[in-house]
């Protein structure tokens, strides 16, 4: 049957995408399987980066001045890239952002404004890690010092081998330890200690790492290795993680037998694992075991398990920095379902990206609304999943 000229148009044009369709597969295989998705996450990366510059106030702060931790969360994302062949050449504007960071130096070794001294020195000791100045290396120092200082001892009550012993706090006002600062101190510490051994400088002591462990351990839902009176060993609960001790930001859960338990949550029970992963417990040990079966059943991008929308760029930051120190690259569901979680986060965070490069939270909860401390997060996860795609 001859074809008219129209069907024969229409047939050339099938054909002709067919080729097209062909070679793009081919051209695909030979970059590898991640050269699209790597190139997508640059892109965002590019793009988030490029929003944070323009953000940066002419005084070299971002968002506050009172809270150097979110300019320092966006000095990391934008100085603290891997491979950057001289840190000593980063762009006038981030060498501001630095300079406004030394003008927070406090007598007492601390980084930080007038509220939250735990947290605004843990962020900025971060920071100046990653920019590897070796003009820093003073500041580093006491800021280690200052830390270190804050680990609790006792309880405000003043009663010995409780369960907040071995945990940081925010300071000043709120002493009491809980599990988010006790990671961010751990990680401050434990990379500002590194930072000063790769340039053969003297330290000037250390954590009490096993006090520190203790009470990373206190704040598991595990009654295996936690005798706190709110431990639950039901399996909505066990394995994972709450806030601090005696207090879950999630809330209660009524037992069966009666008894009132504190349930885990997402952002909480990452925390919890990357802690134990900076104390140097390996992947077999019954305490992280629990908390990844934790996790994994739990799994989930739609919301923070346990908070909904409530710090959900607090736990995508957590959950990537937590399976990349792990070196976990696919891991099954209690269902069977296999998770690829580079790809999967790096999608959510690529749909959820603003139009002008930013994130932000339409949730409020731990300042997720601010759009200069999303995008740090943001930027720095994607540039975790990037290195390792």
């Amino acid at each position: 049957m001859k074809l008219s000229p129209h069907d024969q148009t229409r047939s050339l044009t099938i054909w002709l995408l067919g080729i097209a369709m062909a070679i793009h597969c081919l051209t695909t295989l030979a970059q590898g399987p991640n050269t699209s998705l790597r190139n997508e996450v640059q892109h965002a990366i590019d793009k988030g980066s490029r929003w944070l510059i323009q953000a940066q106030t002419t005084n070299g702060w971002w968002s506050t001045p009172d809270h150097p931790a979110i300019t320092s969360l966006a000095l990391v994302a934008l100085s603290g890239q891997k491979g950057r062949p001289n840190q000593t050449l980063l762009p006038q504007s981030i060498q501001q952002g630095y300079s406004y960071l030394k003008t927070c130096e406090q007598p007492d070794g601390g980084i930080y404004q007038k509220e939250l001294p735990s947290y605004n020195t843990s962020l900025s000791l971060m920071a100046l890690v990653a920019a590897q100045r070796p003009q820093d290396q003073a500041t580093i120092v006491k800021g280690r010092k200052f830390l270190i200082g804050l680990q609790a001892k006792y309880s405000t009550n003043g009663g010995t081998n409780n369960a907040f012993a071995g945990g940081i706090g925010y300071g000043n006002g709120d002493k009491t330890p809980d599990l988010s600062n006790t990671l961010v101190a751990l990680e401050a510490l434990r990379f500002s200690k590194q930072s000063l051994a790769d340039k053969n400088l003297p330290d000037t002591g250390d954590l009490n790492w096993a006090a520190a462990l203790a009470f990373i351990q206190r704040c598991q839902n595990l009654p295996s290795h936690n005798s706190e009176p709110w431990v639950s060993g039901d399996s909505q609960n066990h394995g994972g993680f709450i806030y601090t001790p005696g207090s879950s930001k999630a809330g209660e859960t009524n037992l069966p037998s009666g008894r009132v338990a504190l349930r885990s949550y997402g952002s909480m029970s990452y925390a919890g694992l990357i802690s134990y992963i900076y104390a140097d417990l390996k992947p077999e040990d019954p305490r992280v075991a629990a908390a990844f079966n934790w996790l994994k059943a739990n799994y989930t991008l739609d919301e923070n398990p346990g908070m909904g929308p409530q710090g959900l760029f607090y736990y995508y930051h957590l959950l990537t920095k937590a399976l990349t120190l792990r070196g976990t690259d696919t891991f099954q569901t209690p269902d069977g379902h296999t998770i690829n979680w580079r790809e999967t986060v790096s999608l959510r965070l690529i749909n959820l990206q603003n139009a002008n490069g930013s994130w932000a939270n339409e949730n409020g909860r731990w300042f997720e609304k601010d759009p200069v401390l999303v995008t740090a997060y943001s930027v720095i996860s994607l540039q975790m999943i990037l290195n390792k795609l």
